[in-house]
């Protein structure tokens, strides 16, 4: 079985990859990297995966890349993934996001004449519903997408992209629509994240006892990078393709538990709190918590890593590693 995962060297793509070497160790994996990524996320993977540098924005560089690999399945995983940096660079996000996605599409079918027909699993986002009402929730996949960010507004466009191409062409493309996951090697600009470098700091003495904060009072729903890089594995193989589907832990966690949770967990016991304006967002959205029951209906999955106790712990130690 050959595998390609756009975006292999961020955060889940690296996870992504974990994952299918324990536990399909004979497939080949294909991953396709920027040439100026960082690779501190699959260092530890030299010699295991074949490795294309390839920029998705470019659609000849993309032909090449499928050309190469003709794989059996496809993780789309490359994206501009930080909704804060979407406000700066809209246009930006749009082009990496949505041309790079369309780019791949025509790529395999440029090949789908030659026989390549790969399963295709498009990592869309909770964010494409956007402005949520109070009797929608929790959400499922039959809520209207009201995205109140540019990234969103991405993020819808690469879902219907998925369901058009499927139409058009036959292809078959899954859409997950995950809700928010986290983990170790989590980028610092996200919130959790964020928050666990800022305790990691302050334990070492690199930073004042302030942790700098957004918008607490946002819920979101939280699940295990490798809990949802299982659930993705699983979609390619048993989900319908051309349809749409939520993952999430239907569990909502307030910004401010996750706050606490993590100076409970410091031996720093002075930490204070500040909020930052600059952290605070044009328009947020307040709650965003899943319905999955579609997804889990069709196959035997839940997420098994508590995201409080584990998830936060792990995401704590890794940058205690590291700062």
């Amino acid at each position: 079985m050959k595998i390609l995962i756009t975006g292999i060297t961020g955060f889940v793509g690296s996870h992504l990859a974990d994952f299918i070497l324990e536990n399909f160790p004979t497939a080949e994996i294909h991953g396709i990297k920027r040439w100026r990524s960082k690779t501190e996320n699959v260092s530890h993977l030299d010699g295991k995966i074949k490795y294309h540098e390839c920029d998705i924005k470019d659609a000849h560089n993309v032909y090449e890349v499928i050309e190469k690999s003709m794989p059996d399945k496809i993780f789309h995983l490359a994206a501009q993934s930080y909704v804060p940096a979407s406000w700066d660079s809209p246009a930006e996000t749009f082009t990496t996001n949505v041309v790079g996605q369309a780019n791949l599409f025509e790529a395999v079918k440029k090949f789908k004449t030659g026989g390549l027909d790969p399963v295709i699993l498009i990592a869309g986002s909770s964010e494409e519903y956007g402005k949520v009402l109070p009797d929608e929730l929790p959400i499922k996949e039959t809520n209207p997408f009201r995205p109140l960010s540019p990234y969103a507004v991405s993020k819808t466009a690469q879902d219907l992209m998925g369901y058009q191409y499927h139409e058009s062409y036959g292809m078959k493309i899954i859409r997950s629509r995950a809700f928010n996951h986290s983990g170790p090697r989590r980028g610092e600009v996200f919130v959790d994240s964020n928050f666990a470098k800022q305790v990691a700091e302050i334990e070492k003495g690199k930073k004042e006892p302030i942790i700098r904060h957004g918008n607490l009072e946002a819920i979101r729903d939280f699940t295990d990078v490798r809990d949802m890089v299982r659930a993705y594995w699983l979609a390619t193989e048993k989900c319908e393709p051309g349809e749409a589907y939520n993952i999430c832990s239907g569990k909502g966690y307030r910004i401010q538990e996750i706050l606490d949770t993590l100076v409970e967990m410091s031996t720093n016991k002075d930490i204070k709190l500040e909020q930052d304006p600059a952290r605070m967002r044009p328009s947020d959205v307040p709650v965003l918590t899943g319905d999955c029951q579609k997804f889990t209906k069709i196959i035997d999955w839940k997420p098994e890593i508590d995201y409080l106790s584990k998830t936060l712990k792990d995401t704590l130690d890794y940058w205690r590693e590291r700062v």
